[in-house]
């Protein structure tokens, strides 16, 4: 593990399951649709509920008060951070990581944390105009990794239908890519940090 990725700014962990269960893994489709649909309204119609005014992660407000007035209101940050935990939990759930039913606002066995940053001491007020363009060759590894995720998924189903456990290697993994995606999106998209995230999938 190298020293960026230990300092930083975000992390992220899941809690592994000793045992699964294997009723809801099987009709998990189905559970997840009432979570995800609160999710939809809290996240709005946007692109992986990212908002560009209101609704979802805000985005676009953070980006011109960062870039004019060097600031990012505390209550914006929560927001964001609150909102990402619920994001990662429902996720979780979905990814068959975790079998207990997301909750709204309660931590459980996904733990997220992100900085809080000092404006004028951690970020340049122009960065956030090119991140997303800086972030491409993440994204482009992301894509296909997020292919892999879905492929070790469907295998992670049938292996909790017959053992009635998550494979841990594969959690290992899918929880890596989770990660490596969520320090993505607190580069370009939550903009609390100006540290280019580490291609990694370790903590």
């Amino acid at each position: 593990m190298n020293n960026e990725s230990e300092t930083y700014p975000v992390s992220l962990a899941i809690d592994f399951p000793e045992t699964a269960n294997r009723l809801t893994t099987f009709f998990r489709i189905f559970t997840v649709i009432p979570i995800m649909i609160v999710l939809a309204l809290i996240g709005g119609s946007s692109y992986q509920g990212t908002a560009i005014s209101s609704g979802g992660i805000l985005f676009l407000p953070v980006l011109l008060l960062i870039l004019f007035r060097q600031k990012y209101p505390r209550w914006w940050f929560d927001w964001n951070l609150a909102l990402t935990r619920f994001f990662l939990r429902v996720g979780a759930y979905m990814l068959l990581l975790r079998h207990e039913y997301p909750s709204t606002d309660e931590e459980q066995a996904v733990h997220v944390q992100l900085n809080y940053p000092s404006v004028k001491q951690e970020l340049n007020r122009w960065l956030p105009l090119v991140k997303w363009f800086l972030a491409i060759p993440h994204y482009l590894v992301l894509f296909f990794l997020g292919l892999a995720v879905f492929f070790v998924s469907v295998y992670a189903w049938f292996y909790i239908l017959f053992t009635g456990r998550y494979p841990a290697a594969v959690f290992d993994f899918v929880v890596g890519v989770v990660r490596w995606n969520l320090r993505v999106e607190a580069y370009a998209v939550l903009l609390i940090t100006d540290r280019y995230p580490p291609f990694s999938l370790e903590p």
